[in-house]
């Protein structure tokens, strides 16, 4: 009898060598890809400790810095978010378990509702993601689960008059404050909940005073950075969503990548409905707690429309619906509906297999051999390591102590593989590298990144450089073919009147 078919019967045994074997893979995966640019950047925030940053604020370059000060590789680093993803796992099972005793679905197990739970969970492919690389997201999807986990609880009219529950809550909330700002959208309905459930007499406690003490507490940090450096982490995001069109179709994109990419929790969330609830509604102090999906889906599908949202960041609401719909896939299950669970099971499973297979192969095995695809996304895994190396020896040969890109994407992974070479963005977009390093000034010279799968013509001309020579070319193969280029030019006498301009992508 197959693993799935035996869920309802052993699921607690089941549950170790799912997670172990998600594992091993997230960790073989962290030791042969290179870091993205998001993942740079927060490894270099470790680099430069501070209250905040530009981008996301501090606690992903805090949790890092004692592994970055002690010299630890990239997979050490990578340790961290493989830890984030089967703590948060372990959560939602135990959620899961507790909506049980809440609900008491029919011929439905507690363990069988923790399982499946997982079960989606760990087949959701973008979440795996946050598995392999730390980010943001990997730590709010945590926090988000420990918020759910801890709010459930206090629904309880035992448990919420303890104070020590309320402090625990201030630090998640907290915590989740110093992982991302998108944390408000999981905070409010969790409060919600609670007010729901037991009313305005919280308010004569001192417990949930005491909570939200701690919580401002503890980002207190990210408000302060904001305070000095004029709101620029809110004010950029909001300009650029004021000045960005709004545009159907993109909203359309997202909803329609949201449906391809986590179908087991959606039928899941049919099965609660129609399987658990017989149709009838919530309760409403769950209801607001299923909100914490709700309410981030929507505000971001929202944002998609004007191009100020990424797939990613919904993962910390579909870890909330998870345990939820842990229970309705248990109960489908049990009643037999077992053919589009395997399906969708399957299709998830093959999607994960086939994302493991892109990034260990640097893209699609039929793209061009001889040169680079320039929509491969799967090329900027490879090849930034002998960047940063390459880039110091010409440095050094040529005694300019400078590198410069002319986008901050491309200057992250260069910084901290070339690192401690300063690396310069020649653009007059605000980004958080030109915050620690300053703006290249007018008459120095630097070593220019060029890069083949996001290319600019060469930064020479009046308010640019004076001219530029080539320093150093070579191709990054992998897998018996070239996936992109590098170039490195000497470049002399900036004008200080960055205009970069992109190489048409076709």
């Amino acid at each position: 009898m197959p693993p799935l078919a035996r869920a309802h019967l052993r699921p607690s045994v089941l549950l170790a060598p799912l997670l172990l074997g998600h594992s091993l893979l997230h960790f073989g995966l962290a030791l042969v890809i290179g870091l993205t640019p998001d993942e740079a950047l927060h490894a270099l925030s470790a680099l430069h400790p501070d209250w905040s940053y530009l981008d996301h604020p501090p606690l992903i370059g805090w949790l890092q810095w004692p592994l970055v000060a002690l010299g630890a590789s990239e997979g050490w680093l990578r340790l961290l978010p493989q830890i984030f993803w089967v703590l948060s796992a372990g959560l939602i099972y135990d959620v899961a378990r507790r909506l049980h005793r809440l609900l008491v679905p029919a011929f439905v197990t507690a363990d069988a509702a923790g399982w499946w739970a997982v079960l989606a969970y760990s087949l959701a492919p973008l979440l795996h993601l946050l598995g392999i690389g730390l980010l943001p997201d990997s730590l709010l999807m945590l926090c988000t689960a420990a918020l759910l986990w801890q709010s459930l609880r206090l629904l309880d009219v035992y448990v919420v008059q303890r104070r020590a529950e309320w402090l625990l809550l201030g630090v998640i909330v907290g915590l989740a404050g110093l992982s991302q700002y998108t944390a408000l959208l999981v905070v409010l309905p969790a409060l919600a909940a609670l007010f729901s459930r037991h009313g305005a007499a919280l308010l004569r406690h001192s417990g949930p005073w005491l909570a939200a003490l701690l919580a401002l507490l503890l980002v207190a940090p990210v408000l302060a950075w904001n305070m000095q450096h004029d709101w620029v982490a809110l004010r950029q995001p909001l300009q650029a969503l004021i000045t960005s069109p709004w545009e159907p179709g993109r909203l359309l994109t997202f909803l329609l990548a949201q449906a391809l990419l986590y179908p087991l929790l959606l039928l899941g969330l049919f099965g609660l409905r129609h399987g658990v609830l017989g149709g009838l509604e919530l309760d409403r102090s769950l209801a607001w707690l299923l909100a914490m999906c709700a309410l981030p889906l929507a505000v971001l599908a929202l944002l998609a429309g004007s191009n100020t949202s990424l797939t990613l960041w919904t993962a910390p609401a579909w870890a909330v619906l998870a345990p939820f719909a842990g229970l309705g896939l248990a109960a489908l299950w049990a009643s037999g509906r077992r053919t589009l669970i395997w399906q969708l099971g399957a299709w998830q499973a093959v999607a994960i297999a086939l994302l493991y297979l892109l990034m260990l192969l640097a893209g699609p095995p039929w793209l061009a051999s001889e040169e680079p695809d320039r929509s491969n996304a799967f090329s900027e895994l490879y090849g930034w390591q002998e960047a940063g190396l390459r880039a110091q020896q010409l440095a050094r040969e040529h005694s300019i102590p400078r590198l410069a890109v002319q986008h901050r994407s491309l200057a992250t992974r260069l910084a901290w593989y070339a690192r401690p070479l300063p690396v310069y963005v020649l653009a007059p977009d605000a980004n958080q590298i030109a915050l620690w390093n300053g703006l290249l000034r007018r008459h120095y010279s630097a070593i220019v990144l060029d890069w083949s799968q996001q290319a600019y013509e060469l930064p020479v001309g009046e308010g640019l450089f004076e001219r530029c020579e080539l320093g150093d070319s070579w191709d990054v193969q992998h897998a018996g073919r070239v996936v992109s280029r590098f170039r490195l030019y000497r470049c002399y006498g900036w004008g200080g009147q960055p205009a970069p301009r992109r190489l048409d992508a076709s």
